[in-house]
């Protein structure tokens, strides 16, 4: 039993897990009726006449891309997101884009409260660490996940025929084991092309790596290096980046020009604090300290402004908004448009979020990173620091003193950074994620060639 369960690309973790109660045989009967029961009569209400008539033709349809996701965490629907947005650009009407939380929309619990579950642990950093430690090896979170599609396997079958997806982009760790099952048991893995796009970037939980999918699209080396530990050829791999929105892959707008938009001062340096989608973090004790060091008492002037991203956090604005300032300062709530007051920033403050940290370097921002999430964010901070494009910084008074120092005699030191944080960026990778994934869609050639109801790429002959 440890062994199969060590082992899951030889398809046995489900069948492990329920030989106390089963023959192999009779476990093989269970699930793949389980998995089956709709599949097997699914698309035949379709226009029959209609699909031999698109099979005569040889004719391309509109290929139906699914993207997985959840809400645990901002980054990965920013991911999805700029995949989405980047197929649109680069494919016009070619691909149908769905990004969707299959999980939460069709499945039970845990997974559909994995979204109030992450929030939870992460408030309580231990808790966290020892949920991402702790189910790291392979026989604990593959049991847990072939227990899970015991359940909801019908559910997840469910989720995934509502969307006859052509192509599945996986953008969650937690979104590779369940979907590629239900995929083997159907016999559709050689004709639903299934990739992953890790969105941590550069330590990784070993949920992200399965050795089934086609292409397993890495941040940086350091992950590709996890990825092949795992068990995954180093054809299945490419090293792009994180992908970002492709907004910020676009020409950047001159700074003079943006301020005059944002309605900044034309003339002070300018620093970004960030506390993520929710405002939290030393935003307030950070934001107070920056409004001291970057006014300068002896000239009676400020040497620098202020721009605050407070997310969601209304309570946050409000207060911030309260205080009286002696510096330039502009408050702001959720953004949809950071490429904009990133492009109008000299350097940002933020946690070590992966999305974040990989649009501050396409911007060519130094980066003052000053918390992490224990787990996948730990190694963002050495990424950042032993690369030269920032430091790290828990204590506000500290990291506003950098900022003053930055904005005075140390400018030579925040230019040498922008310049390595612009050697590490990688703004085109959301574009390269997509032409590698359309290049897979083409080698297998047209989809009225692939043998099965065009209109579903999940009818399965029994």
């Amino acid at each position: 039993m440890v062994t199969s369960l060590v082992s899951p690309r030889r398809g046995s973790i489900a069948e492990a897990l329920f030989q106390g109660v089963s023959t192999k045989k009779q476990t093989k009967k269970l699930l793949r009726s389980l998995l089956t029961s709709s599949f097997s009569s699914y698309g035949r209400e379709e226009d029959e006449d209609e699909n031999v008539e698109m099979d005569q033709l040889g004719a391309e349809r509109t290929k139906n891309v699914l993207i997985l996701m959840s809400d645990t965490g901002g980054g990965h629907r920013a991911s999805a997101e700029a995949i989405r947005d980047a197929f649109r650009l680069e494919f016009g009407d070619e691909y149908r884009i769905f990004v969707k939380d299959v999980w939460k929309e069709h499945a039970g619990w845990p997974l559909n409260d994995m979204e109030r579950q992450y929030k939870f642990m992460v408030k309580h950093g231990q808790l966290w660490k020892f949920a991402f430690h702790g189910s790291s090896p392979r026989w604990v979170h593959g049991s847990y996940l072939a227990a899970i599609a015991a359940f909801y396997a019908k559910e997840v079958e469910a989720g995934l025929m509502e969307y006859k997806p052509d192509i599945i982009i996986s953008v969650h760790p937690l979104m590779q084991h369940i979907p590629l099952w239900v995929l083997k048991w159907q016999g559709l893995q050689k004709k639903v092309i299934f990739v992953t796009v890790i969105t941590d970037l550069n330590t990784c939980h070993r949920t992200w790596f399965h050795a089934s999918v086609n292409r397993c699209y890495c941040p940086s080396e350091e992950v590709a290096k996890r990825a092949l530990v795992d068990g995954l050829e180093s054809s299945q791999t490419r090293v792009f980046g994180l992908p970002v929105r492709p907004s910020f892959c676009r020409a950047i707008i001159a700074k003079d020009k943006l301020r005059e938009e944002l309605e900044m001062d034309h003339h002070l340096p300018a620093v970004l604090l960030m506390g993520g989608g929710e405002g939290m973090g030393p935003v307030k004790k950070t934001a107070k300290a920056l409004g001291e060091a970057l006014f300068d008492e002896a000239l009676d002037k400020p040497i620098g402004q202020i721009v605050i991203i407070c997310g969601r956090n209304q309570l946050l604005a409000s207060t911030l908004q309260s205080i009286q300032w002696k510096v330039p300062i502009k408050i702001r709530g959720f953004e949809t448009q950071m490429e904009k007051w990133m492009g109008a920033c000299d350097c940002i403050i933020t946690k070590a979020g992966p999305g974040t940290i990989a649009e501050a370097l396409i911007r060519g921002l130094p980066i003052i990173l000053n918390d992490f999430i224990p787990g996948q964010e730990v190694g963002n901070v050495p990424y950042v620091v032993d690369n030269g494009a920032g430091v790290f910084s828990k204590s506000p008074k500290e990291t506003a003193s950098l900022v003053a120092q930055w904005f005075g005699p140390k400018r030579d030191e925040l230019k040498r950074m922008s310049q390595n944080a612009l050697k590490l960026a990688q703004p085109d990778a959301v574009f390269n994620i997509v032409r590698d994934i359309d290049e897979l869609a083409r080698q297998r050639g047209p989809m009225a060639s692939i043998p099965y109801t065009l209109t579903s790429s999940f009818s399965y002959q029994m």
